[in-house]
């Protein structure tokens, strides 16, 4: 079994940071997508001259905009003038919570830390883990085993999430298993519509 834990080993998410401020940052356009359909322990974001500093430790809420909504939280990891790196502490991609108080100036926007505190308490506790068996079985003509391996990682390659379906159930409940394509669920009966 793979164990893949929540991988935080810094401060929670609404603990006090190294400094007195805490952030919002805006993923750029198109990457909500991506942030949601791979698993990444960090985002980094570039930052235009003259933005604000954010200092390592301080935490920080992710946001996506149209709608806007509260994604991940997380710990700035790194600032290094050109690019902010954030380490997820809280991850919400597949249940966003909807934004209507933090104003958003930029990619990087300071925030108070009453309206941070009040973003991760509604996003609230992470819910609990469980056991998942996810597969991707694909019928590979070849002249050997090893063939079929090295096709088989050569499809996944090439087609990747947007064309292959992941099939993914609860252990122990297999006839509960669903196929997911780019993230979502997806009906892979031919005889039904979507």
């Amino acid at each position: 079994m793979t164990v893949t834990g929540h991988r935080s080993t810094g401060p929670t998410d609404v603990d006090g940071g190294r400094g007195d401020e805490a952030w919002a940052v805006l993923l750029p356009a198109g990457r909500y997508d991506a942030e949601r359909l791979v698993h990444h322990d960090t985002l980094e974001l570039p930052v235009p001259a003259g933005a604000p500093a954010p200092r390592p430790g301080d935490p920080v809420a992710v946001l996506a905009d149209e709608p806007s909504r509260l994604v991940a939280l997380g710990r700035v990891a790194r600032h290094d003038g050109d690019t902010v790196l954030v380490t997820y502490t809280r991850r919400s991609f597949d249940a966003p919570v909807p934004v209507d108080r933090a104003t958003v100036a930029g990619p990087v926007t300071a925030l108070d830390r009453g309206t941070y505190r009040e973003l991760a308490d509604r996003l609230g506790p992470p819910p609990p883990r469980r056991t998942w068996l996810v597969s991707l079985d694909l019928p590979i003509e070849a002249e050997s085993r090893a063939e079929a391996v090295r096709l088989f990682w050569s499809y996944v390659r090439e087609l990747g999430p947007a064309e292959l379906p992941a099939f993914v159930s609860p252990s122990g409940d297999e006839l509960a298993m669903q196929a997911f394509v780019l993230g979502v669920e997806a009906n892979q009966d031919p005889e039904e519509d979507d």
